[in-house]
């Protein structure tokens, strides 16, 4: 089995590693999946001198295991649906648009904690879009995050999943949402993404918040208001 990472720092340090053809371009922004990719993905964007940015996604959990994502929402209205996973378990429409509801409000909540006056989204047009989480289980949140970009006008010239660590399939769960996908490890026993980390305490909407006031503030020609 891959040596466990000691925290999400740790990781981060990894994977900027395997990013580092990346590192001090100007077209590169760094962007962490609240709440547990953020602080890998703060150590990404300092090893590579990019900007970092969040990009708000909420899984759609099975209503009686909601850890089990039977799709996810993100930021512009993205939206992304296991259709199979929602025949296997069974879920019915309402039960699944009440989900739905309540996660748009979550992610609404969050939009508004962490996009403060102060900090203007990173603009991604025509930019390589780095987006970093603490790993991958179902790439449920990776797919409707990838889809939010493609979504916005103009888009972003390429796409990056990267993550310490996923599944063997991961690339084909998501790699037709992404142009690439960089992975520190990819197990053949994978059970959760917490197994491969010593320290996978909660990442809490504050910590998300100082990291960002941390980060360097996007600004100039990477940002709109």
């Amino acid at each position: 089995m891959h040596r466990r990472f000691a925290d999400r720092a740790d990781a981060g340090r990894a994977l900027a590693e395997q990013l580092k053809h990346y590192a001090q371009r100007g077209d590169v922004i760094v962007l962490g999946l609240p709440r547990g990719g953020v602080p890998v993905a703060y150590e990404v964007a300092q090893a590579l001198g990019a900007p970092l940015d969040v990009l708000v996604v909420r899984k759609l959990g099975v209503p009686w295991q909601c850890e089990l994502a039977m799709g996810a929402i993100a930021s512009g209205d993205a939206l992304y649906v296991d259709e199979e996973l929602m025949r296997e378990a069974d879920v019915s429409k309402p039960e699944f648009e009440r989900v739905l509801a309540g996660e748009k409000a979550q992610l609404a909540r969050r939009e508004a904690l962490f996009r403060d006056p102060q900090r203007a989204q990173i603009d991604v047009a025509g930019r390589i879009a780095i987006i970093v989480d603490d790993g991958l289980a179902t790439g449920a949140s990776m797919k409707a995050a990838a889809r939010a970009l493609r979504a916005r006008t103009p888009a972003p010239a390429k796409i990056v999943a990267a993550l310490p660590v996923a599944p063997r399939d991961a690339e084909a769960r998501i790699g037709s949402d992404v142009d690439e996908v960089v992975c520190v490890a990819a197990p053949e026993m994978f059970f959760s993404v917490s197994q491969f980390y010593a320290d996978f305490s909660e990442t809490t909407d504050d910590d998300v918040r100082a990291i960002l006031a941390r980060a360097s503030p996007a600004s100039g020609p990477a940002a709109r208001g």
